[in-house]
């Protein structure tokens, strides 16, 4: 019998394992995913060589000050992604590439930041109803648009954070500019408010001290 007293038939406890067995199994995404456009030949080798270089190095700084404020953003930054991933080195891996590609693309760190956690919620493994994958939740026809074609590659980590900031930076260029528009197109809702929102609310948990 449970606490209630209520008897435990082989049906009922076969029911109650299953429902406790959905609730261990990863949450599907929630965000909305890109919308594939026809790319002028000039942007699609643009974008294509964009992603196909190497892994991003080890940063290197030609003054202290700034080698310092990296070490600073990288500690502050792991302590607010610890209850995400627990893992010490897999956090500053994960942070080292954020960091690396976001300034890459020429894009906040704070703000990719807040985009992986409305797309994902920090998860390598997430896959959207759509079908977007990854941390940034990379539509698959991008891969066969500006990539290799192979779609499992989104879920490496480096090249999944690498295909988001540079499809984000190509639509803040094709928006002139406005992040918020450029937001709306890469979930797939622009002109939409409710996407953009969220991200801009989640980056404010991933600003440093000071910074707006």
């Amino acid at each position: 019998m449970n606490s209630l007293g209520t008897p435990w038939t082989p049906g009922r406890r076969s029911l109650l394992l299953s429902a406790g067995a959905l609730l261990c199994l990863p949450r599907p995404a929630s965000a909305g995913a890109q919308v594939e456009e026809p790319l002028a030949d000039a942007v699609r080798s643009a974008l294509s060589a964009s992603v196909a270089n190497s892994a991003p190095p080890k940063p290197r700084f030609d003054q202290i000050d700034a080698r310092l404020a990296y070490l600073r953003w990288l500690g502050a930054m792991s302590e607010k992604l610890k209850n995400r991933k627990s893992e010490a080195l897999t956090r500053i891996e994960f942070l080292e590439t954020i960091w690396y590609e976001s300034k890459r693309a020429g894009l906040e760190p704070s703000l990719v930041l807040g985009l992986v956690q409305v797309e994902s919620g920090f998860r390598k493994y997430a896959i959207s109803t759509a079908g977007a994958r990854g941390y940034m939740q990379v539509m698959p026809f991008w891969a066969k648009l500006i990539g290799d074609g192979q779609a499992s590659r989104l879920f490496h980590m480096q090249t999944n954070l690498r295909f988001g900031c540079v499809i984000l930076r190509h639509y803040l260029d094709r928006e002139q500019g406005d992040m918020y528009l450029a937001l709306g197109r890469y979930n797939g809702s622009r002109g939409k408010p409710e996407y953009p929102r969220a991200v801009f609310a989640s980056r404010r948990q991933w600003l440093m001290p000071g910074e707006v």
